[in-house]
């Protein structure tokens, strides 16, 4: 591989060796003792807030270090073992703060007023609102340091499903047209995406007869992570396990309510959708096997990658000259490993390192998809480029309620580059297909999820235990209401809550939705508004988390506890929607 394709993981640690170094100097000195107890004073709060600090960002490089080298040869087992030696030491920081918070939760209201308002301590004012806002909801020091211990065992539900649905799931073969076919997570979201019909029948039951194999297991193992949910919510003094999730994310419970009723509103729209999408592929009923077959076939963006990497900053352009030239700098500096290698892990991310730069991990193939998955993830990076540039250690990571913001933007502005550029008339109508799918799998299909999630949750606060039954018929009301009579929601797609791997982090979802409605409305007033619009945007990506993730989208133009982000989203959609018919 030419060395300019790879990541400069150099650049954290040079060597094996120096990882191991810096690892055993931590792990000697993860003890914080010395200021249990006296955390009343100014002096001793700042020192220990310092100290966790600097010991968390040695751990943050260790830790991506260790991910990194894994993802780049997952054959090799050398960087499983480092991973797990920085888990357990996580684990050992973890219990050795554990006091911190409950501490300072005691101590009188008037002690942190003061810290707030004091300048000394402004790098970690929002910290400090966090704790006087939640203050009813921390508990004891032992009680907090029997849940700190109990969290690795409390966890073990996601981490059973995993083993289930990549170990163990008997996805077995599928014979077609004197081929057998080895059903695999990736092959069958190929074969979705195929225009052989009766194959795509075949896959669908296959993959569904193996979930439903394991129904029972499946279905107790999402009750008990629903029951944890549920538990840590009342152990923490919390009215429901959404409260919790919304309060840890301090996101108004209003932004929750708005997308769901916008989203309720806007369900004619996707019926709408879904009946065009039927007559085009021509089928008198439409399957949930049919749902992801491309209506325009043939229109492949098949670039190479550094002609992609081109296409991508010139469709960036109205983000101005800085933001190009940083993306230039990403390239020329290899924050980014761009090819598929033996035993590389697939996929793609981008990861922050404070006392670094981000980095970005690519498989990239010459397809239209892989073009916008550069834009996508250079989204994050670039985002946390700017919040680690603008501020300090303990707010510079944002929340994840705002982490699909910035790269749902470039996406959209990709896609209206190349809808204004493009003469082509099949490339195009690919185009707004590729923009009605994003919004149709990104904000609706994200919030049947959600939707899903949370019945689930209060049947168990009420007092209903969660079955197979139960869960496969909610879900099934769920998808007949979400795509209504052009499709049949009847057989086999009952049990997709089965295969949702994000269900085993509760209430995460619907932040890809509420992602989608921000990056929308963000896009549309910079190609708009052009200069002042770029200018707060640029001051949203510069503010980490410094403050509550809603009140920073505000920044950038978009209020979630008001409805016209959600009107206006629905909008696009619509007017894509149309579009693509006249076309």
């Amino acid at each position: 591989m030419d060395k300019k394709y790879t990541w400069a993981t150099e650049e954290i640690f040079d060597s094996i060796e120096s990882w191991e170094k810096e690892f055993d100097e931590l792990s000697k000195s993860v003890d914080f003792s010395e200021f249990k107890g006296k955390l009343n004073k100014k002096e001793n709060f700042l020192q220990c807030m310092r100290a966790q600090e600097k010991a968390g960002r040695v751990l943050d490089r260790l830790s991506i270090y260790a991910m990194m080298k894994h993802d780049e040869n997952t054959k090799d087992a050398t960087f499983d073992a480092l991973s797990s030696k920085v888990t357990m030491l996580g684990a050992k920081f973890g219990e050795a703060t554990a006091f911190i918070l409950p501490e300072l939760t005691s101590l009188d209201q008037k002690v942190l007023e003061d810290y707030l308002c004091d300048q000394e301590l402004a790098d970690y004012d929002y910290f400090i609102k966090g704790i006087l806002k939640e203050k009813e909801h921390v508990l004891s020091e032992n009680e907090e340091r029997l849940l700190s211990m109990s969290m690795e065992t409390l966890s073990s539900f996601r981490d059973i499903f995993t083993k289930i649905d990549n170990a163990d799931l008997p996805l077995g073969q599928i014979r077609h047209k004197g081929q057998t076919i080895t059903l695999t997570h990736g092959t069958y979201g190929v074969i979705l995406h195929g225009e052989d019909r009766e194959l795509r029948k075949k896959a669908f039951k296959k993959y569904y007869e193996a979930y439903i194999s394991l129904i029972n297991t499946i279905s107790a193992t999402y009750y008990g992570n629903v029951k944890k949910g549920v538990f840590l919510a009342r152990a923490k003094k919390y009215s429901s396990a959404l409260d919790r999730a919304l309060m840890g994310e301090d996101v108004p419970r209003v932004v929750y309510d708005n997308l769901i009723s916008s989203v309720k509103k806007a369900l004619p729209t996707l019926h709408r959708y879904v009946r065009e999408k039927k007559n085009l592929l021509g089928l008198s009923r439409m399957k949930m096997y049919d749902m992801y077959v491309p209506v325009v076939e043939g229109a492949e963006l098949k670039l190479e990658y550094d002609e992609a990497y081109d296409l991508v900053i010139e469709g960036l352009k109205p983000l101005g000259e800085e933001y190009c030239n940083l993306l230039r700098k990403a390239r020329d500096e290899r924050w980014i490993d761009v090819f598929e290698g033996d035993g590389k892990r697939s996929g793609a991310y981008s990861v922050a390192v404070y006392d670094t730069h981000p980095y970005v991990l690519l498989n990239y193939q010459k397809t239209t998809h892989d073009v916008f998955t550069i834009a996508h993830e250079m989204g994050h990076s670039i985002h946390s480029y700017f919040s680690n540039k603008a501020q300090c250690y303990a707010k510079a990571d944002y929340r994840i309620f705002v982490a699909e913001v910035a790269s749902t933007v470039n996406e959209v502005l990709l896609i209206r580059h190349l809808l204004n550029t493009e003469k082509d008339k099949k490339l195009k109508k690919y185009l707004l297909s590729y923009l009605l799918e994003m919004i149709r799998t990104t904000l609706f299909r994200q919030t049947q999820f959600a939707e899903f999630e949370h019945i689930a949750h209060k049947m168990v606060e009420e007092g209903q235990p969660l079955t197979k039954e139960n869960l496969s018929e909610q879900y099934y009301k769920l998808n007949k209401k979400y795509y209504g009579s052009a499709v049949s929601s009847e057989g086999e797609i009952r049990y997709e809550w089965a295969r949702i791997p994000h269900f085993y982090r509760a209430f995460y979802v619907y932040k890809y939705a509420t992602g989608i409605i921000s990056a929308l409305a963000i896009a549309d007033r910079i190609l708009t508004e052009g200069k002042p619009a770029v200018d707060d945007y640029f001051k949203f990506l510069s503010s980490g988390g410094k403050d509550g993730p809603v009140e920073l989208l505000k920044i950038a133009g978009v209020d979630l506890t008001d409805k016209k982000p959600f009107e206006s989203a629905f909008k696009v959609f619509s007017d894509t929607l149309d579009q693509f018919i006249n076309i």
